[in-house]
Parts: structure tokens; C-alpha cells; sequence
């Protein structure tokens, strides 16, 4: 049980440098969702199913291709313009208007063999009920919408016709020696694997000592 000690040692450190080695990230091509109340986009903390919108507020979607959420290229290219936006719309008793801001993004992030639609950027005022939710907005502005089992929301107007937030291929190779995160081993992992193969050289230099004996 002594000469397999080291060996055992070697293996956990081994094991934990990798749980602690962050995975590669990955590209979407999804819609994103983006809080516009304050009158700036930022990235909304809740699904559209989940976010209740307050009278007077603006919500953006926008089709992109992006590694990070929040990354300020794939925000909605409109303004979060409640005023603008709604002016046209009276207010009514009982119900809130939302405004509703949605950007098909560039040719580039469609899907193969699709293109977006030529109004690429789109807005709306969606009048509601008062306990509706940004997706019941959305829903009532822009139909007809796809959702996947999980209930992640796919298409908005029909577009696109297939896909829902599958993961791409990164556009080229990342070299073998990459900083973690980058797709290459990461410079721990890298430690790890010699710590590993050091204390199994010192339990083999070990266990032949012992038999010389």
C-alpha cells in the first residue's frame, strides 16, 4: 500500500488540476434577450417567459453569433426608446405598454441557406396586460415564434426556420499551446500531468530501492 501512496497522490492532484481547469467556451448562433429599461441595453437576467416587464420599460432581441453573454456586438442595433417607440400607442386602463425591439442581425450570423429579413431591425409597441411577461409581449407583436422542448425561444416572425441556439464550430484551430479557454491545454493542466509523472517516477525509484534492499 506504501508504493502506491505516491502514485494515488499523483492522480488526485492530477484530478483536481482538472476540475479546476475551466472548459473551452463555446460560439452560438441564438436570440438574445436584453433588458433596455434604463434606456442602455444589458443583458437580461431572466428569460422572456420569466421577466415581467413594467409599464413604460423596453426589451430587446437580437440574432447573433456569440461566444459571451453580454457581448456588446450582439446587442439589439436600435434604441431602448420607450418614448419613441410607443408614442403612437395611448395608454389604456388595465394594461402596460412595452416596447418590444427586434434585430434579425447580419447575413453573416444566419444559418446556412437562410438570410435575414430586409427590415433587419424591427420595433414595437406591445400593449398588455398588467401581469404579462416579455415573452406574451414579444408574442403579441411579432408571431409567429418557435420554441424547443426546453423552452428556449428559437425563431421570432418564423425566422430563423430551422436551428435553435446549436453550438459552432470555431472558424479556425487553435494552437496546442493556447492559454486556457482557448481550446489548448491550459499551462495547470500542464503542470499537473508533470506532477504526475514526477511522483510516479519517485514510486518506482522507490519500490526498486526497497527490493536491493
Amino acid at each position: 500500500m506504501r508504493r502506491l501512496t505516491p502514485l494515488i497522490l499523483a492522480f488526485g492532484i492530477l484530478l483536481t488540476v482538472v476540475a479546476a481547469t475551466p472548459a473551452s467556451a463555446s460560439t452560438y448562433r441564438y436570440w438574445s434577450f436584453w433588458d433596455g429599461s434604463g434606456g442602455q441595453w444589458a443583458y437580461a437576467s431572466l428569460g422572456p417567459s420569466m421577466a415581467r416587464p413594467a409599464d413604460g420599460s423596453a426589451w430587446g432581441f437580437r440574432f447573433a453569433v456569440s461566444k459571451d453573454a453580454g457581448d456588446e456586438g450582439a446587442r439589439p442595433r436600435a434604441e431602448a426608446d420607450f418614448g419613441a417607440i410607443c408614442a403612437a400607442t395611448p395608454a389604456a386602463e388595465g394594461r402596460k405598454r412595452v416596447a418590444v425591439v427586434i434585430d434579425f442581425g447580419t447575413a453573416s450570423d444566419a444559418p446556412g441557406g437562410e438570410t435575414p429579413p430586409q427590415d433587419t431591425a424591427r420595433t414595437a409597441c406591445a400593449q398588455v396586460g398588467p401581469d404579462a411577461t416579455v415573452a406574451e409581449a414579444l408574442a403579441e407583436v411579432a408571431k409567429p415564434l418557435r420554441y424547443n422542448s426546453a423552452a428556449l425561444l428559437c425563431a421570432i416572425s418564423g425566422y430563423p426556420k430551422q436551428g435553435c441556439g446549436e453550438p459552432l464550430a470555431d472558424a479556425e484551430p487553435q494552437p496546442s499551446a493556447a492559454p486556457s479557454g482557448d481550446g489548448g491545454p491550459s499551462a495547470g493542466l500542464l503542470a499537473g500531468i508533470a506532477a504526475v509523472a514526477a511522483l510516479a517516477t519517485a514510486a518506482v525509484w522507490q519500490s526498486r530501492r526497497r527490493h536491493t534492499r
